[in-house]
């Protein structure tokens, strides 16, 4: 089981972790929407999240957008603004700054929000995509997101082919974005940093398998403990190895920006 380290305790264990950061040659971040909270962006599955207003099935699915496109935009105008106007938290540019030193390789992010990227981070993998454009999924066509579109009803037409345009996000029904590239990343990672993600969603629930059958060390951050704090994983994070359990080195307990700040103190940047 993981070594827990809380605010303010556990100072051997928190040397321990940050000194095997320090050591590592190619740290990664793994990120999911813990690590955006502080920034005002509810979890979708959290009480007030989307997913309490939007049935996944029923908005947010490929075939949805397909059938109903006016529909599925209701989705999209109430994520686009609850994105709106959100700033990185202390969370985010940490990574930024542990990527300006050299110390982070790449973020692998399960958020759709942009917040890394604002923050600094040049080197983001987004595997969901990203709400700051619109695709067209017949042509391929990529733009800007439009700020009006949130706030009105009309459903964009793709410039080129006329077909209903989305947000460049994965819809249930989609695959993942640049899975090769991050299990490229994952096998070459030697430290994985696991921010605001229980681990148990997949293609990306397998990413923490292949740094720990490398030798890698895994430091979690969250709020609670997960399945991969105890390895207790009921046999979700079996995708990559056949069946043996994933668990992580140490878990940092508490809010992101917190722990994270905690994390870097005196870890030289």
């Amino acid at each position: 089981m993981a070594r827990i380290i809380e605010s303010g305790k556990d100072e051997a264990d928190l040397l321990e972790a940050r000194k095997a950061f320090l050591r590592s040659r190619h740290a990664v971040a793994l990120t999911g929407a813990g690590i955006s909270v502080e920034s005002g962006i509810p979890d979708f599955r959290s009480p007030g999240g989307l997913w309490s207003v939007f049935q996944p099935d029923e908005y947010a699915t490929l075939d949805v957008f397909i059938r109903d496109p006016a529909k599925a935009w209701d989705l999209y105008r109430a994520l686009g603004r609850t994105l709106e106007g959100k700033q990185p938290n202390p969370a985010h540019l940490t990574l930024a700054r542990f990527e300006r030193a050299g110390r982070l390789a790449r973020v692998v992010t399960q958020n759709v929000d942009g917040l890394h990227q604002a923050a600094g981070c040049e080197n983001v993998l987004e595997v969901h995509g990203d709400h700051q454009h619109l695709q067209c999924i017949k042509c391929g066509w990529i733009g800007p997101m439009i700020a009006e579109l949130l706030y009105g009803d009309e459903v964009p037409a793709c410039p080129n082919c006329t077909f209903p345009l989305k947000p460049n996000v994965v819809l249930f029904g989609e695959d993942v974005r640049g899975m090769d590239r991050a299990m490229d990343s994952m096998r070459q990672c030697d430290f994985l940093l696991v921010i605001g993600t229980s681990a148990q969603v997949y293609p990306a629930a397998g990413l923490p398998t292949l740094v720990q059958s490398s030798g890698g060390i895994i430091c979690e951050f969250n709020l609670e403990e997960t399945a991969l704090t105890s390895g207790l994983s009921g046999g979700l994070l079996t995708l990559f190895d056949g069946g043996a359990a994933t668990r992580s080195d140490f878990l940092f307990k508490g809010s992101a920006g917190e722990m994270l700040t905690l994390f870097a103190e005196e870890a030289a940047y």
